[in-house]
């Protein structure tokens, strides 16, 4: 037979393995389905606040999702059990696999014990996303808070969420923000482990 190699041909997308090869998808293709969701959103809910609750609850379905599959592939079905091991895992592996690279940085809250910021120069949802005068303060960013929020309660860490926009000076567009502060049953649990 000419043409057929030994790749294994599967009739069906669920029936190829989660172990092999990893496929990135068409930075257009997501930017436009992205938009599009957005846009389906906008005309089910009243005010902005609703959209971003929207986009959000979106996220965490995608963000247990991406525990799941990361943890089946990276990590031979582990996972982490520490607040700092699972911070680290959403800012750099979970990032890398949804958005091409580590987020800008992690840090922990100076005022608040309980919270860890995960900050992003340019978040790729915001960045093909032109918003009205007349929504003000939208932020698209919300779909990201939900992912990791769907990451960290999936994996037993609860915590409330947040994405913000922070000025930078000297720059035209502000910095995103995803705060995280955790319950504090998670914090009582990471203490007793020492």
């Amino acid at each position: 037979m000419i043409g057929v190699g030994k790749m294994k041909q599967y009739s069906n997308i669920l029936d190829k393995p989660l172990t092999k090869g990893k496929q990135e998808v068409s930075l257009s293709a997501f930017a436009f389905l992205f938009s599009e969701l957005v846009q389906y959103n906008q005309t089910q809910v009243d005010n902005i606040g609703e959209l971003e609750r929207r986009l959000e609850d979106a996220g965490y379905a995608v963000g247990a999702r991406v525990l799941e599959l990361l943890c089946h592939r990276e990590k031979g079905n582990r996972r982490e059990t520490r607040l700092l091991g699972i911070l680290s895992f959403v800012h750099s592996t979970v990032w890398k696999v949804l958005f091409g690279k580590v987020a800008d940085s992690l840090e922990k809250g100076t005022e608040h014990e309980d919270e860890y910021m995960i900050s992003e120069k340019e978040l790729l949802v915001n960045k093909f996303i032109s918003i009205p005068k007349d929504m003000g303060t939208f932020n698209c960013g919300a779909f990201v808070a939900g992912i990791v929020r769907g990451v960290l309660d999936s994996a037993g860490f609860p915590a409330v969420v947040t994405a913000h926009f922070v000025p930078m000076e000297g720059q035209q567009r502000p910095r995103m923000t995803i705060l995280i502060k955790f319950a504090e049953e998670v914090l009582r649990r990471e203490a007793r482990l020492g």
